[in-house]
């Protein structure tokens, strides 16, 4: 990475960092210090925010020492509340009833839904009744298959307002994943759409479901007792009675009263399965009191939320970015989220453009997979956009390259929004290490700073903790109220997964660097390291460096065995529209990577291609990439390697 780029410093000014919740550095390093010396202190004046039926009785007891087992986090012991009513009831008790919570723009231009606080609260209510009438209890898990609707937000707060664990599962999955999901997660009752769209044409959900519910019953000898049917896209379904219920036949004369569960603080709140390349997935475990605490006060801090801000995280829900910073989150805090039904790649550039214009958004929350694919259509089409009611930029999901930052800030922010790249997992819960947007001065490509309470440790392979300036593994020194408590039904696997590689610490998984201001650099996960004739680099590195090419829209490299160098680097690259691939660029690209990245840095093989493998999420498939490298002469080839893991099919040379 250029050191102009590394050394670059944006800095918000204005009337907006004076109102800021955390308008300097300063501000931020004396609540940073004391959210580390005194933790208890800390999180206990934050949580005061929230509404309890019962205060805690001890704010933390947390063991990341594997040889002390089991691996115990808790937080806020003793306390009971509900996060259903955090979201809802107490904003109709302070007066904002009437104020818009959900802004639902449809797949088509003219499909839009408003809902107000007071209207989600009945919507929820009546469907939480519905679940009872269905035979769900506190405890149990509901597993929700459905598309970006009002309905899934719906779906989820009534489960948590009566204690069941909501399982949501992302409506492009595959029936076999599905399938997968409900028997690990031992559910019976499953909430489903008869279509979903993302694009011109509805995908089948109710049929893929009712696929997934036969592969339950007669290879794993699992039944899912009742399934719940909304009818969105108009698309023909088969019925059983004994097992199919419309959502509007259930609710139909329901009361839109419905007594919340006083819950435990440590009560399971929802599972996500978090895909592995080729391990069985990881059922994620949140539970009520840390998740509502951790996700409301990074919202309202990492993203400076303020009354009258209308925030829009393009997050698919069935994804955790969704659950933490379009629905819970927000809705703590008494926030108007905006829900887009369509895909996150705007086939149409201009989309995001209207909807941000027509709502007034002052927040836009995405990923760099979909700025990529914006900047892919030119700039001419976003130079036109009014983005002035934006404040607000975020990243989310994936490093970003200093370049496609800066193309971000300049032609989507103007030039005038601070960017908060932020870096979390799954796992997490919410934001750990970002750049709150008044207080920390961001330089393109880094997440900068930890968030408050969150230790950062780089170590080496072997485990010793790096000072100062370093590179290695990303792991955690201590516990945040956000973090999962657990593999749902195997402790165990949540042992062995996060805490065996380093005794004393949660591993992240992911490398980074820390420079000399302190600011972190994702590098990426750690099997996406390359050792070039004794050279580590990230994959990120490079792709950055390629990335800051004029020609260059997207680009991914992975590591192939190499008779002298050990590994040598092949390169993927997508283009601009109307840029030819020639021998002359690929020349140029060479050149251009050792000059950013350094003169060890040479590509082997530059393979340039109309697009990349990636799962449902966007994050690029380099299991895929590395058997094109080293055994298979294409993308198409690859693929066939992989069928049935319900990935998006890549696209071939």
């Amino acid at each position: 990475m250029a050191e102009l780029e590394m050394q670059a410093l944006f800095e918000a000014t204005g009337a907006a960092r004076e109102n800021a919740w955390i308008n300097s550095l300063e501000q931020y390093r004396r609540m940073y210090s004391r959210s580390i010396e005194e933790p208890e202190i800390f999180w206990s004046e934050l949580a005061e925010s929230f509404f309890w039926y019962k205060k805690w009785e001890k704010v933390w007891d947390c063991n990341f020492d594997i040889a002390k087992k089991p691996i115990r986090i808790d937080w806020f012991l003793g306390a009971k509340t509900n996060l259903s009513v955090n979201c809802l009831d107490r904003h109709l008790e302070s007066g904002r009833g009437d104020q818009s919570a959900l802004i639902w723009q449809g797949n088509r231009p003219d499909e839009q839904r408003v809902l107000s606080f007071r209207e989600l609260h009945r919507e929820v209510c009546r469907f939480a009744n519905g679940l009872k009438t269905a035979g769900v209890k506190r405890g149990d898990v509901v597993s929700v298959y459905l598309p970006t609707v009002p309905e899934l937000a719906v779906a989820m707060l009534a489960c948590a307002r009566i204690g069941a664990i909501h399982n949501v599962v992302f409506s492009g999955y595959s029936a076999e994943l599905l399938a997968d999901r409900l028997v690990d997660s031992a559910c019976r009752v499953l909430i489903t759409a008869d279509g979903a769209y993302r694009g011109k044409k509805p995908l089948p959900l109710k049929q893929n479901a009712d696929k997934a519910i036969e592969i339950c019953s007669k290879i794993h000898n699992h039944r899912v007792e009742r399934c719940i049917v909304l009818r969105r896209a108009g698309l023909p379904v088969s019925t059983r009675p004994e097992i199919d219920i419309w959502w509007h036949e259930l609710v139909r004369e329901l009361p839109d009263r419905c007594e919340p569960e006083r819950l435990d603080a440590a009560d399971p709140l929802f599972i996500l399965y978090a895909s592995g390349s080729s391990d069985k997935p990881k059922g994620i475990q949140h539970v009520v009191g840390g998740y509502m605490v951790y996700t409301g006060v990074t919202f309202k801090h990492v993203f400076d939320y303020h009354d009258g801000d209308i925030f829009w995280c393009t997050a698919d829900i069935g994804w955790v970015t969704g659950h933490s910073y379009a629905v819970y989150g927000p809705l703590t805090q008494g926030a108007t989220s905006v829900l887009f039904e369509g895909g996150a790649n705007f086939a149409d550039p201009g989309r995001i453009c209207e909807i941000i214009k027509t709502l007034g958004v002052t927040h836009l929350y995405t990923s760099p997979t979909v700025i990529r694919t914006l900047m892919k259509q030119g700039d001419e089409w976003v130079d036109k956009c009014d983005g002035g009611s934006l404040r607000i930029l975020g990243t989310v999901g994936e490093p970003i390259s200093p370049s496609t930052w800066r193309w971000f800030r300049e032609h989507l922010g103007k030039a005038n929004c601070p960017i908060v790249d932020t870096w979390w997992q799954t796992e997490t819960g919410g934001v750990l290490i970002a750049p709150l947007p008044y207080a920390i001065a961001q330089k393109p490509g880094s997440v900068a700073l930890p968030y408050f309470g969150v230790e950062p440790a780089i170590l080496n392979d072997q485990g010793l903790e790096l000072s100062g300036p370093a590179e290695g593994k990303l792991a955690i020194k201590r516990s945040w109220p956000g973090q999962m408590r657990s593999v749902y039904r195997d402790h165990q696997r949540f042992e062995e997964s996060y805490f065996r590689v380093f005794p004393g610490y949660y591993f992240t998984g992911d490398g980074a660097r820390r420079d000399a201001d302190g600011y972190y650099w994702i590098t990426g996960r750690i099997d996406d390291v390359i050792t070039v004739s004794g050279h580590r680099l990230g994959t990120a590195e490079v792709e950055s460096a390629l990335l800051a090419h004029a020609a260059v829209t997207e680009a991914a490299v992975v590591g192939y065995p190499h008779d002298l160098k050990g590994q040598g680097i092949c390169a993927f690259v997508v283009l601009k529209s109307g840029i030819e691939a020639t021998n002359e660029l690929q020349k140029q690209l060479i050149l251009h990577v050792m000059d950013k990245v350094g003169s060890f840095a040479v590509l082997d093989k530059i393979r340039f291609t109309t697009g990349l493998p990636k799962t449902r999420s966007g994050k690029i498939l380099r299991r895929i990439l590395r058997k094109i490298s080293s055994e298979y002469s294409d993308l198409a080839a690859a693929s066939e390697s992989v069928k049935g893991t319900g990935v998006e099919k890549p696209q071939s040379d």
